[in-house]
């Protein structure tokens, strides 16, 4: 599945906190936008929130954006 996500990156703590109004689901995390930290730790929330492992989670659009797509594997579909 593909999904749009809104980032806010330097917050108190790492979450999926709910819905924006357009539909993104809205992530907080508490890495900075530097070198790749924000996205690693995006895919790793985003893991636990679906259940998945972080290399299901990929980012499709946006790797430098607080917007962004992301591709979420289910885990039957992907390869042990």
């Amino acid at each position: 599945m593909e999904i749009d996500v809104k980032v806010v990156p330097r917050a108190s703590v790492s979450a999926v906190v709910g819905k924006m109004a357009d539909g993104a689901l809205k992530v907080k995390l508490a890495a900075v936008p530097e070198k790749g930290k924000a996205n690693e730790e995006l895919r790793e929330v985003l893991a636990r929130h679906f259940g998945v492992r972080a290399r299901d989670v990929r980012i499709v659009a946006g790797e430098t954006s607080t917007r962004k797509r992301v591709r979420v594997s289910s885990p039957s579909s992907s390869t042990p």
